[in-house]
């Protein structure tokens, strides 16, 4: 496989806090990774290290097929939780300021920064006081400071936040077209449903360890339960339950009778598919048979739960 970044076995303590406990993951290159976990669990500890920020007790980061080193900061982005403008500088100094610690010339800075502005539509921003902007705009100006320089890898933590929804969806947007043009991303947020529609692999941390990370399909498959979604068009939905019931020793489960439609959920066997299909079919019009795969956010609460010895 190729990996734009792994950790194998990091460690870190604060004190009498042990942060991370050997924590191993792999990254593929071009893929967009979400770092999961409850508050506490050391999501932020593992991106600065990463990013350099702060050096483990134990464990190795590698970059792009070599040992992190210091140069490497100048190929990742990362854009924290808590946001690091100076309030009291002018937008276009302190961007013009940013791109040139990442490396670029102030010319270059200059013709990708109005590319961005003009992208995002803030042009007439760059005049006014970080502190005369909202959350929401304060943020544009970071992710812009944070894709600038063209890194490799990307780390957004939180990059929601303070968003309402149509700049939210903006921005995924704009991380998205990186992505497609190979920019490998690590996400860490708290919004489930951010990681089911972006993420193709993920990691789950919960006090300090990894408790399940891989392809997000595989693990969906693994946690699906045979539980089916089901809809039949009759006449009398109350006797098709006791059949059931009688024929194949199940229970129906959340069921609701809509005058000549009952819906229902029910959990079968791998064998029984194929045959309660048929005998549905016998019974009446089927219009839905579709197998509920479980959310992220069902594994995460179910994950977690189970770790901590709370079913």
């Amino acid at each position: 496989m190729d990996l734009i970044m792994e950790a194998e076995d990091l460690t870190k303590r604060f004190g009498n806090h042990l942060a991370l406990n050997k924590v191993s993951i792999q990254m593929p290159r071009g893929s967009i990774y979400g770092v999961l976990g409850p508050n506490g669990a050391g999501k932020t500890t593992l991106l600065r290290i990463i990013n350099q920020i702060t050096i483990p007790d134990q464990g190795t980061v590698y970059f792009d097929g070599q040992p992190l080193l210091p140069e490497h900061v100048m190929q990742i982005g990362y854009l924290p939780e808590e946001r690091g403008l100076y309030k009291s500088m002018k937008v276009g100094e302190q961007v013009m300021y940013l791109a040139q610690l990442k490396g670029l010339s102030k010319t270059e800075a200059k013709t990708r920064l109005k590319h961005w502005f003009e992208r995002l539509e803030i042009g007439d921003w760059w005049g006014r006081k970080v502190q005369e902007l909202s959350k929401g705009m304060a943020q544009k100006i970071q992710f812009i400071v944070t894709i600038l320089h063209q890194p490799k890898l990307l780390i957004f933590d939180e990059p929601f936040s303070g968003f309402d929804p149509i700049n939210a969806n903006l921005i995924k947007d704009e991380i998205l077209a990186l992505n497609e043009k190979g920019t490998s991303i690590i996400f860490s947020t708290h919004r489930m449903e951010t990681v089911e529609e972006l993420c193709e692999y993920i990691a789950l941390l919960n006090e300090a360890e990894i408790i399940l990370d891989g392809k997000l399909s595989d693990i969906k498959k693994a946690y699906k339960n045979n539980m089916f979604e089901v809809g039949i068009h009759l006449s009398d939905g109350e006797a098709l339950l006791k059949e059931i019931q009688d024929t194949f020793s199940i229970s129906a489960e959340h069921f609701n009778q809509l005058e000549k439609q009952l819906e229902f959920n029910v959990q079968l066997p791998d064998s029984d598919t194929s045959a309660f299909l048929n005998f549905l079919s016998g019974k009446g019009t089927v219009n839905n048979f579709v197998e509920k795969i479980p959310s992220t956010s069902d594994i995460f609460i179910r994950t977690v739960q189970s770790k901590s010895g709370h079913v």
